[in-house]
């Protein structure tokens, strides 16, 4: 009877790969799209236990990587640093990290049959899912990345999910490592008091403190006793070095110095993401050497710090989906000499409908700066409106330029930037994806 079962329900894993498969092959042959969700929600539908059943299938592990900011920068910088070393990897590369997006990219790399011959799995994961996919997957690593205001419509306050995932990561066996951010409060205390293997990342560079702290932080109070903390410095947002003056709370000890490691890409939010693919590659057995040698000659993302040349210029897409995200490619713009941005506001479902947020966006320094903004997107009045209040004076160097068609504002922006200089782009999710198709002339779906 076991038998018949064990037969049966290989049948049904063999069956729902091969629909899935077929799907993403009638979807790209047809150029519907990227077939990154659909053929996992159909295959789900065929055999409900699909992600369990190719999760176990990994030979040395799944690595899960979690947070609001940072995700798909990490994941494929971890990516090549065990490529470098010869590991297979299974890795959602195209960013759908809901169930149906973890599902489609093991099949991806598995057999019509359902048999998976990787070595690991880079799942990037969305911040509110973690306590449904934790306990099928079984991860061997969890990186923590951060925790900010994100889609507040979709999925409330930093604390309500820091205690989500306290709870079920505390339930994985003792040998799970768990990789935290020591700067962020509220994931150092997660990691403090978990049971399994802890190792922290984190800045050790005061000479990236802010000036002060900016208004769009989550997390200035005590996790353990609500306190507000100390901060002898921070870094972005609420992530920093911090003390509870009440109870003794601290920021852990990061296990890289990283003083040490060379930065990629643009930005301090983009040390972060080197520091935790680091740490992970560490916990994994690399050695330094590789993990230095693939460093440096890492790509950017699409739209993350990504670099094109369109018509003879410099082209930079700085994905700013949220307050501390766009906070932090203000701080990008604000440091170069370039003198013409373009921003483009969606709000779409997968954006988050809700864009009171950027009333949370230090905008101000933009517009202090002067040069050339053009404003596009579903909502591009409520950023022209945001940039407006921004002002100080009507006689600030600014011109505000509005376009409600997407061509013709980027068209704009590129007339506007100097041959010398680069015209940075700060869309949202959605609006990245529109800014990209009319740049390339491809879709990413």
């Amino acid at each position: 009877m076991g038998n018949q079962i064990q037969l049966i329900d290989r049948l049904r894993l063999a069956l729902a790969v091969s629909v899935a498969k077929s799907v993403t092959f009638a979807v790209r042959s047809l150029r519907l799209g990227a077939a990154s969700v659909l053929p996992g929600s159909i295959a789900r539908r065929i055999e409900p236990h699909l992600l369990q059943l190719l999760s176990k299938q990994v030979k040395s592990g799944v690595i899960l990587i979690a947070g609001t900011n940072g995700k798909t920068t990490t994941s494929l910088l971890l990516k090549e640093i065990l490529s470098r070393k010869g590991y297979r990897v299974a890795h959602n590369s195209t960013g759908a990290n809901l169930e149906n997006g973890l599902v489609t990219a093991l099949m991806e790399s598995s057999s019509f049959l359902g048999k998976l011959d990787v070595d690991y799995a880079i799942l990037e994961v969305d911040e509110n899912i973690i306590p449904k996919v934790l306990t099928p997957i079984q991860p061997r690593v969890i990186l923590c990345l951060n925790l900010f205001r994100d889609q507040l419509d979709r999925y409330g306050e930093v604390d309500t999910i820091s205690k989500r995932w306290t709870k079920v990561i505390s339930s994985l066996p003792p040998e799970t490592v768990v990789i935290p951010n020591a700067d962020d409060p509220t994931l150092c205390y997660l990691g403090q008091q978990l049971k399994q293997q802890v190792s922290f990342f984190g800045l050790t560079e005061p000479g990236h403190y802010l000036e002060a702290i900016p208004h769009a932080v989550d997390s200035i109070y005590c996790p353990r006793c609500g306190h507000s903390l100390d901060y002898k410095g921070v870094y972005l947002s609420h992530l920093g070095d911090f003390t509870c003056p009440s109870c003794g709370f601290s920021k852990s000890q990061p296990t890289l110095n990283s003083q040490d490691w060379e930065q990629i890409l643009v930005g301090v939010y983009n040390k972060y993401n080197t520091l935790a693919a680091a740490t992970a590659a560490k916990e994994l057995g690399i050695d330094e050497d590789t993990i230095r040698a693939t460093i440096p000659t890492f790509q950017a993302a699409f739209g993350r710090a990504e670099e094109l040349k369109i018509n003879g210029k410099r082209v930079r897409i700085l994905l700013s989906k949220n307050p501390v995200g766009t906070n932090e490619t203000i701080r990008v713009v604000t440091q170069s000499e370039d003198t013409t941005t373009l921003l483009v506001l969606n709000d779409r479902v997968q954006d988050g409908e809700d864009v009171s947020w950027i009333w949370d966006v230090d905008t101000e320094k933009l517009v202090a700066r002067g040069g050339t903004l053009v404003v596009s997107g579903d909502r591009v009045y409520d950023m022209a409106l945001r940039l407006r209040y921004s002002q100080k004076s009507s006689q600030d160097n600014l011109n505000l330029i509005v376009k409600e068609d997407l061509r013709e504002a980027i068209s704009t922006a590129l007339e506007h930037t100097p041959a010398d200089e680069t015209l940075h782009i700060l869309p949202t999710y959605t609006a990245m994806l529109d800014v990209r198709e009319v740049l390339t002339g491809r879709k990413i779906r």
